[in-house]
């Protein structure tokens, strides 16, 4: 696939647009690797080319017209999360400790459980 005609898409602002409503619904799982590609394009040691790869994927997923339409129950977002799987193999060796954490910090805020009320015996 060829990721550079959906590079001009990315941009930070059309990515949290488009991830910030899906956290809920879209699961944990999906959101994980979309983070761990923009925290990626966010370290300085992330190489360019590497960026491109993710600039790519990301595009993509933010992309509203794309080979599997994201309006379509359950299946929508499939081809979305297979292209950032395959940018994810790609450039994984930028996926660090860092970036991990980044993203599952975003993660438990987003998915994070209400603490239970405390029960005192008064």
């Amino acid at each position: 696939m060829d990721n550079s005609r959906y590079q001009n898409e990315y941009s930070p602002q059309r990515f949290w647009k488009k991830l910030g409503p899906l956290a809920q619904s879209t699961g944990r799982s999906a959101l994980e690797k979309a983070l761990y590609l923009y925290y990626a394009t966010q370290d300085a040691n992330t190489p360019k080319w590497a960026k491109r790869i993710i600039y790519g994927a990301l595009g993509y997923f933010i992309f509203p017209l794309d080979a599997i339409p994201d309006l379509a129950p359950l299946i929508g977002y499939t081809d979305d999360i297979g292209v950032m799987a395959a940018a994810l193999a790609t450039i994984a060796f930028y996926i660090t400790p860092e970036v991990k954490e980044q993203a599952h910090r975003k993660l438990d805020q987003w998915f994070a459980q209400p603490a239970a009320d405390t029960y005192t015996d008064a």
